[in-house]
């Protein structure tokens, strides 16, 4: 039997909002199902039960939790990105550091010509490398 590991990222009500700005980033990505509370719950009416998704072919699912919970999204786990040109590194680290958080500047840091490191404005954590 094959297993299949895929990120899952839990939102406190951006969830929509979160993949709708992801997919707007990357190329070959699609919403490949989405379901949403109702009126009776246990989430905000609208709010999404469950969604997979797709970013540059790889599978993501997410969801709004439906329970307020003392944790959040940590730097100590990471989507890590190998962009193409710094064209694609410029980009990326622009849109997904605007209202979030810096944690390495983009810059040359001896592993690689040009890496960034940021949390964006939903709390997840993203590193930029150049091929």
């Amino acid at each position: 039997m094959s297993h299949k590991i895929t990120t899952f990222l839990m939102f406190d009500g951006q969830a929509e909002e979160a993949m709708t700005f992801y997919r707007s980033l990357f190329a070959d990505a699609e919403v490949l199902s989405l379901t949403k509370y109702g009126p009776e719950g246990p989430g905000a009416e609208g709010s999404i039960t469950h969604a997979a998704f797709t970013l540059a072919g790889q599978q993501f699912m997410c969801m709004d939790s439906s329970e307020k919970h003392p944790f959040g999204f940590t730097p100590s786990v990471s989507l890590y990105v190998t962009c193409v040109d710094e064209a694609e590194i410029d980009r990326l680290y622009a849109a997904l550091s605007e209202g979030g958080t810096e944690l390495m500047p983009l810059g040359n840091y001896g592993f690689s010509t040009k890496f960034g490191w940021c949390s964006d404005r939903f709390g997840v954590s993203w590193q930029l490398t150049l091929a």
